[in-house]
């Protein structure tokens, strides 16, 4: 993600939203790498609780520089996951 409050608020949404998981954060400057192994997801709620302010789904995907996988958009929360095929 573009560096910026969304991008930390994201960071720590997905430690949040995904307990158990590693999540990891790699800051390249102009932007966030998060990620973790097999599937992520962020929940609406938990970014506007880390930002102090309300928050819609779309405005995740206006700061997304790229994504590795498939990604579900929903209006309470968002899924990035790897489709795998044998």
């Amino acid at each position: 993600m573009r560096q910026g409050e969304l991008a930390t608020a994201v960071a720590e949404a997905a430690e949040i939203d995904n307990p158990g998981k590693k999540i990891l954060v790699e800051d390249k400057i102009a932007y966030l790498r998060i990620q973790t192994d097999d599937e992520m997801i962020i929940n609406r709620l938990t970014i506007e609780e880390m930002l102090g302010r309300s928050f819609s789904m779309n405005e995740l995907e206006v700061e997304l520089s790229s994504f590795a996988g498939r990604i579900d958009t929903h209006v309470d929360h968002v899924r990035f996951y790897y489709a795998k095929h044998l």
